[in-house]
């Protein structure tokens, strides 16, 4: 399972601000049912299946597209471990476990 950081920018538009485009991502995420997501201030966290996260990244590609941005920037950052399990919950437990 990969862990992915994705942040969807649109540019070329006439609105600094960007909250329309992030609600239109969870939108997209909040369809698909072979993901986890967690959005953050910065960006979104994606969990599942690599393939399946490629996909669901394209669709959130387009959605500047759809509002009107005539070109969008998106920034990808993938944590792909395969010797053993890791997810979003168990990341932030190993950090927090090492703060006590």
């Amino acid at each position: 399972m990969a862990i992915v950081e994705v942040t969807v920018v649109p540019l070329g538009t006439e609105d600094a601000s960007l909250s329309k485009y992030v609600a239109g991502c969870h939108q997209i995420l909040a369809n698909e049912e072979a993901i986890e997501y967690q959005l953050t201030p910065m960006g979104t966290i994606i969990e599942g299946e690599l393939d399946t996260i490629f996909d669901v990244v394209k669709k959130l590609h387009e959605v500047p597209f759809d509002k009107g941005a005539v070109r969008v920037s998106t920034s990808i950052k993938i944590d792909d471990r395969r010797d053993k399990e890791a997810n979003m919950e168990q990341k932030i437990d190993s950090v927090e476990s090492k703060l006590d």
